[in-house]
């Protein structure tokens, strides 16, 4: 339902953060595969935009304890889409780097979510995607700056 109101900051800060959780939460149930959980993906997400990251790293990347991001990382391991190696810098840190089923893995779930905005897409008007081509700008502002 599309529905224009004229609002206050504060009222169109919280209608903004409702939308977008709301399409956040629909895009990770869509591209979701039964075989990883929501923070296994979180995790697997941030490894395939980084190169090498501990544990910890990882762990306060994704605000988690470490402890949980063990777990988190082991059940990646088990899957065969990671894998732990010492630092070439530090032989005594450890670093868990994403390998190339990781990234496959990764790349199927980004085009299983866009596929489904996609088909979403299709169902506004020529002015309305234009208008969130335009708002998706907007957010890019907003989350650089």
């Amino acid at each position: 339902m599309l529905r224009i109101v004229k609002t206050t900051t504060p009222t169109l800060a919280s209608h903004l953060r409702v939308a977008v959780a709301r399409l956040a939460r629909q895009l990770r149930h869509q591209g979701a595969s039964e075989d990883a959980t929501p923070s296994q993906l979180a995790a697997l997400a941030t490894l395939y935009h980084r190169v090498h990251l501990t544990l910890g790293e990882l762990a306060a990347i994704e605000r988690v304890k470490p402890p949980t991001m063990t777990r988190i990382v082991a059940g990646l391991e088990e899957k065969g889409l990671v894998r732990r190696e010492h630092s070439s810098t530090d032989g005594r840190l450890i670093n868990v780097v994403i390998n190339d089923d990781g990234r496959t893995y990764h790349e199927q779930y980004q085009q299983r979510r866009d596929a489904w905005l996609a088909r979403k897409l299709t169902d506004l008007t020529k002015d309305e995607r234009e208008t969130l081509g335009r708002a998706a700008e907007i957010f890019d502002r907003l989350v650089e700056g």
